[in-house]
């Protein structure tokens, strides 16, 4: 990077998850294992949705979305992150972090929506289960996963559109294991209003829309569930949501955790640790929340493996 040439930049190097040398080919074999797991069970979850007939209802048509987000997030972020362990200085080039900060953007900013659409889908089926088939018809749930995409690309397209004319002549290492919004801002020389009034903008409707739907979606099921006069009939009913549940508090807690901090070197050190868990664990644990927790789930598996036993 040549001193007072701003538009030279060429690369960055990636500080990774921890400096310690010791910890680097434990993470290395820990995370390639969370990546394993993480392509298998959302490949699975896929494959499992398309090929069962017993799922092919709303439901899992956006849990199937989902694994897809899920997948490409992880595939976005980990390969690089496992370079980190391996090399002794992670460089990106300046093209490339900036590919990978949109392709993040878009996935995360997808997961964001596409966790209320689900919400909405559960309220639906628990307070107007009679009108279910025909509130989420094919066509609205079609309609509500690429207005999911749609809000993913323009998020990521605002942001990294304004991080283009960033200039950076400070030092050119990244304290993250990936380029994120945040840490690439620490490193600019120029004026980040803009960025910054962006980041505002976009995290009030990606953020907060998200949440307060999540939000209105189990006011109104709560409501219905406790109206329910069987044990039985409220235990189905929130075994419905429990899973959806889990994935919400783990996706939304940890992410909070990152964002929501004052910014210093000791919070960013503790937020990359933080951001581990919505970047790579969320991916990971959301196909086995939905496959161990739910029945359906178990019993289309089940029944293509006896297919296959069978061939």
């Amino acid at each position: 990077m040549a001193a007072g040439n701003h538009s030279s930049v060429t690369e960055f190097i990636l500080a990774g998850l921890t400096e310690h040398p010791g910890l680097q080919l434990p993470l290395f074999f820990l995370f390639l294992g969370i990546y394993v797991v993480t392509v298998v069970g959302n490949l699975v979850m896929i494959t499992l949705i398309g090929l069962s007939s017993r799922l092919h209802t709303p439901m899992y048509y956006f849990l199937s979305s989902l694994s897809f987000i899920d997948l490409c997030q992880s595939t976005v972020i980990t390969p690089k992150m496992l370079v980190s362990f391996v090399t002794e200085k992670n460089t990106i080039s300046y093209a490339a972090c900036m590919t990978q900060l949109f392709f993040f953007l878009v996935f995360v900013i997808s997961e964001c929506h596409m966790l209320a659409v689900m919400a909405y889908d559960r309220y639906v089926a628990i307070c107007n289960p009679l009108l279910y088939n025909v509130t989420m018809s094919y066509q609205l749930c079609s309609c509500m996963v690429v207005g999911v995409y749609i809000m993913g690309l323009t998020g990521a397209t605002a942001h990294t559109g304004c991080m283009l004319r960033v200039l950076f002549c400070k030092a050119d290492v990244i304290n993250h294991y990936l380029c994120d919004l945040f840490p690439l801002l620490e490193l600019s020389c120029s004026s980040t209003y803009i960025n910054e009034v962006v980041v505002l903008c976009f995290s009030a409707f990606n953020i907060l829309t998200p949440i307060l739907t999540i939000l209105n979606s189990y006011v109104f099921i709560i409501s219905s569930i406790l109206h329910i006069r069987s044990t039985e009939g409220r235990s189905k009913a929130f075994s419905t949501c429990s899973s959806h549940i889990a994935a919400v508090a783990i996706f939304y807690g940890s992410a909070a955790f990152m964002y929501l901090q004052p910014s210093s070197v000791s919070s960013m050190d503790h937020g990359k640790v933080s951001s581990v868990f919505y970047t790579i664990i969320v991916p990971m644990l959301n196909p086995l929340i939905y496959s161990l927790r739910n029945k359906d789930v178990k019993i289309a598996f089940n029944k293509i493996l006896e297919k296959r036993s069978f061939l």
